[in-house]
């Protein structure tokens, strides 16, 4: 009598790893994209100085762009509302900071309107974020 092949029945011992490479690299090249994006939504050039203080996270950041549009954090917000949206952002104004972002095309007239508008609804410390010098000034 004539016996039958069976087909051996074997379990796959090895992991094929390309598929999970290629997820890897696209996950990675998503978020080597959307990273610069998420750190601040509104674009800005701020201007360059030597002292350059960093942000820290859960602060109040009020940002001017070259259009001149007011924004806390990631909203528009009219500068007559500014002080009271600010103040409700904070738990104590007249100890903690406020970072103010501009961009380095806004006139200083702009810029003093909203520290003035800061400083009407009593919060007195408002500092100025910066990036720092890439170049060393000239000796000459």
């Amino acid at each position: 009598m004539p016996q039958i092949a069976k087909p051996t029945e074997s379990s796959l011992a090895e992991i094929n790893i390309v598929p999970l490479v290629d997820v890897v690299l696209v996950l990675l090249i998503i978020f080597m994209i959307t990273a610069p994006i998420l750190q601040s939504g509104i674009q800005v050039d701020l201007p360059k100085t030597q002292t350059v203080k960093e942000i820290q996270g859960g602060r109040v950041v009020v940002t001017i762009d070259r259009a001149q549009l007011i924004y806390i954090g990631d909203n528009a917000v009219n500068i007559h509302d500014l002080g009271t949206k600010a103040r409700s952002q904070m738990k104590d104004p007249s100890r903690e900071p406020v970072f103010l972002r501009a961009d380095e095309t806004v006139p200083f007239g702009i810029v003093a309107s909203v520290l003035d508008t800061l400083q009407q609804a009593g919060i007195q410390n408002v500092s100025v974020v910066t990036q720092p010098l890439t170049e060393r000034p000239r000796t000459d």
